[in-house]
């Protein structure tokens, strides 16, 4: 018997059609799940993209007003994907009228709007999905069962990567990413706040850290309209408010140490994601752009030693939903359909699977550490 469970998505930009996306793709790849999505309404303010959204995906309503979402007794679930400024009001107003929540991180602009969010969706009973997408990828996963079974040994040190050129074209609109009341700490939510959660996936808490950041293209173009995605204008220039690059050296509460660094404006890079991972008998490495792939060092040489290629395969994290053997490629969007399941499996279950809101507020209490550390200059005690 399958149930089927209303969803409405909230701000149709680039990553609400990734949301309904993953929404359809579920039932071809979880047909055991017990919930089906249907996908109930979209909530959009720009004229126009709600009706566009509802016509290609199916949405039986559209509103220009979320707040429209949270009454309507039709929706038991929420993707909110809008922008980050909106994430508190919309995710606690969510919460309280009974809906469960799959946000897109960093989950408000403060590490205070993370935890707003996520007592009211404890206190409601509700259950939460936060769009920790990297951490879902098979080969993540199986690194992450490598490093805790000692395959490495004791981890000594990581360096987590972030590298992106989407803001590199210095005719780039300034939209609402830009802005710090409205996009928070830049690159630090958009970029630094996967690679805080990968560092905390694989090695656990990050005890006290220290950061640099620059903005390195001070102005841009206002835009004249609506925009999507990163798009280019030629407007009125004005300043570039947050940040285009943050470096980080991290300890661990385990002892170990670590390198987080960022950049949205990075000639060159075409989303360099990754990390690596050392032990004091072998090492363990990924690279976001061969996502089905480990480098993976291990044995009793010390020196010298090997690195060998390994490919993840049915039996490492979701693999096994998306292809029938090992090197068959999957794309970022499989990772979003494996957030959605997990999703919509804690609902089913009432229990969490996946990344949760506690996850972003862990996340975003090392952003704020990371702010603070680059106003004084000095190593800042990560709390919450």
């Amino acid at each position: 018997m399958v149930d089927t469970l209303g969803v409405a998505v909230v701000g149709f930009g680039w990553m609400g059609r990734v949301h309904t996306q993953a929404y359809a793709r579920v039932p071809h790849h979880y047909p055991r799940l017990p919930l089906r999505p249907e996908l109930v309404t979209v909530a959009e303010d720009v004229p126009g993209r709600a009706e566009e959204a509802a016509a290609q995906f199916g949405f039986s309503s559209t509103t220009r007003d979320w707040r429209e979402v949270a009454a309507d007794p039709r929706v038991k679930a929420v993707s909110i994907t809008a922008p980050n400024f909106l994430h508190r009001e919309i995710g606690v107003a969510m919460a309280e009228a009974g809906k469960h929540i799959w946000i897109e991180k960093p989950v408000g602009l403060t590490a205070e709007d993370a935890r707003a969010v996520a007592d009211a969706a404890a206190g409601a009973g509700v259950q939460s999905a936060v769009g920790f997408n990297y951490r879902n990828a098979p080969a993540v996963e199986a690194a992450r069962e490598l490093i805790s079974s000692g395959e490495i040994g004791a981890v000594t040190h990581v360096r987590v990567r972030l590298l992106s050129d989407y803001a590199a074209h210095p005719q780039g609109a300034l939209t609402w990413r830009f802005e710090r009341e409205r996009g928070g700490s830049g690159v630090l939510g958009d970029l630094a706040s996967h690679g805080a959660d990968l560092a905390r996936f694989l090695l656990g808490d990050i005890a006290s850290l220290t950061a640099d950041t620059a903005v390195l293209v001070p102005e841009r173009a206002r835009p004249t309209g609506a925009t999507a995605g990163h798009t280019l204008a030629t407007g009125t220039l004005g300043p570039v408010e947050n940040e285009d690059y943050v470096s980080c050296l991290l300890r661990f509460a385990s002892g170990a140490r670590g390198v987080l660094e960022a950049c949205r404006v990075s000639v060159g890079e075409q989303n360099n994601y990754g990390f690596e991972v050392h032990g004091t008998k072998g090492a363990v490495f990924w690279d976001f752009r061969r996502m089905g792939e480990l480098g993976v060092s291990r044995g009793t040489r010390y020196q010298d030693q090997p690195v060998s290629t390994v490919y993840v395969g049915p039996g490492d994290g979701e693999f096994g939903a998306f292809q029938p053997g090992a090197a068959n490629a999957m794309g970022y969007d499989d990772l979003k359909v494996v957030e959605a399941y997990r999703f919509l499996r804690s609902v089913a279950e009432g229990r969490p699977y996946g990344a949760t809101l506690e996850d972003a507020v862990h996340s975003a209490a090392v952003l704020d550490a990371m702010s603070r550390s680059a106003q004084s200059g000095a190593w800042v005690t990560v709390s919450g």
